[in-house]
């Protein structure tokens, strides 16, 4: 979890960012917006919601997302398909956020004239507080995926920020009524390169000169059936598989003892490996895919993740920012165009559009303005709340949890261990289990 990142008052106010450590893509999206904030002149306090949960359910929380994922992806499936269809989360799950209310209120500074949430759940504990009058400064929500799950759509809030039109119908579909295209956000270290630095980047990682490369990503936790697709790249011919494995220490000896040659853990040097890469293979869709559009990168979805890494893929597709290889027997055919033939062009154009806007433009800019439209309005009043009929979800108080964090989650991949799957439900979506080692979070998504 993110420690609490506070700063002296500036000049332009001061601005809160709320993100969740279940995954890395909210954190990596709200330290993006941090650092182009404070360069405005705001002062910025950052939270993780985790953080603020009581009685150490943000722990539980996380191992639970994380212990679907791994061990029952296809419940995972059902319960994103269910609450999409619904429109958002059961009762118990309401209550769960209704928990935060109070600690998310008190950890806001004086002075604060904005908070801006890249987590769903956090969106939906500032829209109750506004909708409560608790909370008189605007509320804004980034959507950090290029799909958008109802539950990232919550009464209360201000004004959602898209990084496309395709995320922005989306998240107008439903039910948001103030959303603004404003483009992605990544790390300005993520830009493309010449020949003279490609290859510098290849000696610095220790990579073939000259042999087309495919960088396989597995998130911060390094989940995902890897093995398999790494095990595709290096025997179709057509790329050398370069894989990042997270801090799962397991399954970079697991792919080294399969015989692939170039396997990382942890890196922190994300930019200059995507340098020295010719095409990202990925499976979530996440912060890690814009940071490669950023790169001037081709991004291709393979074998993707339940829930929103079918969702993400499907939206990049569309968007033309990203193929999504659906047929395997296509892999070798499609690896090839991308890194030499047309479709990588016009991929490598449609990527670097997106970040192509002023900083008039972005984001930052926009948060700006709804900062100084609030002060300007005072006691601003929240958009009603949108008539819909919510069905509710029956279940436990231990899987509500587990259901929470598994349907508002963006993160890592699933690992298909059939003889597992049983044994999860009935252990590993126990509360009192998920209460105790937190995974470490990451920079990859």
């Amino acid at each position: 979890m993110i420690p609490q990142q506070r700063a002296t008052p500036h000049r332009a106010g001061r601005i809160v960012v709320v993100s969740a450590s279940v995954g890395a893509g909210h954190d990596g999206a709200a330290a993006e917006l941090t650092r182009r904030l404070t360069a405005d002149g705001f002062a910025v306090d950052r939270f993780d919601l985790l953080d603020l949960l009581p009685a150490h359910l943000g722990r539980a929380v996380q191992e639970g997302y994380h212990r679907m994922l791994v061990r029952a992806p296809w419940a995972y499936q059902r319960i994103y398909s269910s609450t999409e269809r619904a429109g958002g989360g059961g009762p118990i799950a309401r209550a769960l956020l209704r928990t935060a209310e109070d600690r998310v209120l008190r950890a806001l500074p004086p002075g604060t004239g904005a908070v801006v949430s890249t987590y769903p759940g956090a969106s939906r504990v500032l829209g109750n507080l506004r909708l409560k009058g608790r909370l008189a400064v605007p509320v804004l929500t980034y959507l950090t995926d290029f799909s958008v799950h109802p539950l990232w759509v919550a009464d209360g809030v201000d004004v959602h920020l898209a990084a496309h039109a395709i995320p922005a119908a989306q998240a107008r579909a439903a039910g948001a009524r103030d959303v603004r295209v404003c483009g992605p956000v990544a790390d300005p270290r993520f830009r493309p390169c010449d020949a003279e630095q490609r290859a510098l980047a290849r000696t610095a990682f220790g990579l073939p000169g000259r042999a087309p490369l495919a960088l396989l990503v597995a998130g911060s936790w390094g989940v995902g059936p890897v093995r398999e697709v790494a095990r595709e790249l290096r025997d179709c011919g057509a790329v050398v598989p370069v894989v990042v494995c997270g801090r799962n220490e397991a399954l970079a000896e697991q792919l080294r003892a399969d015989g692939i040659e170039h396997v990382h853990g942890w890196v922190d040097d994300m930019p200059g490996l995507m340098h020295a890469a010719d095409v990202l293979v990925q499976n979530a869709g996440g912060l890690t895919s814009l940071e490669a559009l950023a790169s001037g990168l081709p991004v291709a979805s393979y074998r993707c993740i339940p829930g929103h890494g079918l969702t993400n893929a499907a939206a990049l597709d569309e968007a033309g920012a990203a193929v999504w290889i659906r047929d395997p027997a296509d892999l070798e055919a499609v690896l090839c165009d991308l890194i030499d033939g047309p479709l990588g062009a016009r991929q490598r154009e449609a990527g670097l559009a997106l970040f192509a806007r002023t900083p008039d433009d972005g984001p930052a800019a926009e948060i700006a303005r709804v900062h100084r439209a609030g002060a300007q309005d005072g006691n601003r009043k929240p958009p009603p709340p949108r008539r819909r009929a919510v069905r509710r979800l029956a279940a436990t108080a231990a899987i509500a949890s587990a259901v929470w964090a598994c349907a508002v989650g963006t993160g890592m991949a699933t690992t298909y261990d059939g003889p597992r799957l049983m044994h999860s439900i009935g252990h590993g979506l126990d509360l009192d289990s998920f209460i105790g080692h937190r995974p470490q979070g990451g920079h990859h998504s």
